[in-house]
């Protein structure tokens, strides 16, 4: 997590004043449930959130007393004493650091989702715009990328617009399951606290109970969550290299937005590279590497180690906030990327009509050929054209066999472009619900 790469509302929470504030938090509430079941006075639980509700906790005096205690919820909770002073002896009645290290951790994480759903809705609209400004914008498909058939570039977007819808429900859904909360107590069996107290600070904090923790909520929901932000950022590297072959000199048929002042390369004056799309590859690599390590996390021994601990420390933040910066990245990309209609209708003519062949084909068995002689009839005027020698039109129409069963304006009928756009409206329909 560098600046470079990072925007300040998802690094602000991670940053630890955040952190303290949500232990905070999450002590307080308890403390409300504890005084409200009868456990600690109730006047101590009000003091509690007097004397420290507002505070902005010292994390160097923090990081000095850990120095000293090698645990960083004992610290806290020395300094939030001195604070509080002598009702701070309330605090943390029952609990064990993994309720409240946990319970942050999915907190932070639910805020981490929620920005992260609002930057996908705003790639959504960027991407929803582009492929109806394109929509019948017509250009060459290519698979094994060679030239196959003819597509538009507005279903390119839909493509993409598709895949994000549900990369959009599966976060949803990760963030549903990794949002709960674990008041349970030193190995989760609720016995020096009150099952009522974790669901009151479930409630105050946005999250669930956990049905049955240990004593850490089960990692199985976090793997989920991390898996789910490593195919977000696929999906982010599969648009993102679309661009960086379209962008090649050789096709050029769209290109990031070059600004005013900017330099593609120190050596050589002419160049504009795909630098973002570039960049976006190498950030979806980070993002995808920390899924695997989150997986891992689930095996903990017995009731809990805490071999999962350094693990969430770095790609909690890291993950997280370079997925915000990717899809913000990838969001801008695609609104002002530069589309070129004249050189993606040059290349769908490159190959002098072949695109066209699959067509021919199929006439050819509907006219009684079988597939096999039909295949060879237009395979046979097919690869002189790839080598340069001819027109396919013509040299089909020159074919004694093909001309047995096709008149020249039969022939003429299957080299008509609109005939692939036929049903782009169908897939509109079913991508964005309209067309």
């Amino acid at each position: 997590m560098i600046p470079r790469y990072s925007r300040p509302e998802m690094v602000s929470i991670w940053e630890p004043q955040t952190r303290f504030k949500i232990w905070f938090e999450i002590e307080a509430h308890a403390c409300d449930a504890l005084a409200e079941i009868g456990v600690i006075p109730k006047e101590s639980a009000k003091n509690i959130w007097e004397k420290a509700g507002n505070v902005t906790f010292n994390v160097d005096r923090i990081d000095e007393i850990e120095r000293v205690t090698k645990h960083d919820v004992i610290a806290f909770l020395t300094h939030l004493g001195e604070f509080i002073g002598p009702d701070s002896r309330f605090v943390h009645q029952g609990m064990t650091s993994s309720d409240v290290l946990d319970t942050c951790l999915n907190v932070q994480l639910t805020r981490a989702a929620d920005i992260l759903l609002a930057d996908i809705d705003g790639l959504l609209a960027a991407i929803e715009r582009r492929a109806f400004e394109h929509k019948l914008t017509p250009c060459i498909g290519r698979s094994h990328g060679i030239h196959a058939e003819p597509v538009t570039f507005g279903l390119k977007m839909a493509e993409a617009h598709a895949e994000f819808s549900r990369a959009k429900k599966r976060l949803l859904a990760a963030r549903e399951e990794v949002a709960t909360c674990a008041i349970s107590g030193a190995v989760g069996t609720f016995a020096n606290i009150d099952p009522r107290v974790e669901e009151h600070v479930a409630a105050k904090m946005g999250l669930k109970p956990e049905p049955v923790s240990t004593q850490v909520i089960p990692r199985d929901r976090h793997a989920m969550f991390f898996a789910t932000l490593g195919v977000i950022a696929s999906s982010v590297e599969r648009l993102a290299i679309e661009i960086r072959h379209l962008q090649r000199t050789e096709v050029l048929e769209a290109e990031e937005f070059f600004s005013e002042g900017q330099k593609g390369s120190s050596a050589m004056p002419h160049k504009r590279n795909p630098v973002l799309t570039e960049n976006l590859t190498g950030l979806a690599r980070l993002v995808r590497g920390m899924a695997l390590p989150a997986m891992e996390n689930v095996a903990l021994w017995h009731e809990r180690d805490i071999s999962h601990s350094s693990v969430e420390r770095m790609i909690g933040p890291d993950a997280t906030v370079t997925l915000d910066f990717a899809l913000a990245r990838l969001t801008g990309v695609i609104d002002k990327l530069l589309v070129y209609p004249n050189n993606m209708q040059k290349n769908l003519d490159l190959l002098g009509g072949l695109v066209h062949s699959q067509r021919v084909l199929l006439a050819l068995t509907q006219k009684g050929a079988s597939r096999e002689d039909a295949y060879r009839f237009v395979q046979r005027n097919a690869m002189p054209v790839w080598r340069g020698e001819g027109d396919f039109l013509a040299l089909l129409k020159k074919d004694p066999d093909v001309s047995k069963l096709m008149t020249d304006a039969e022939l003429e009928e299957k080299f008509d472009l609109g005939y692939h756009l036929k049903h782009v409206d169908t897939i509109f329909r079913r991508v964005f619900g309209r067309a």
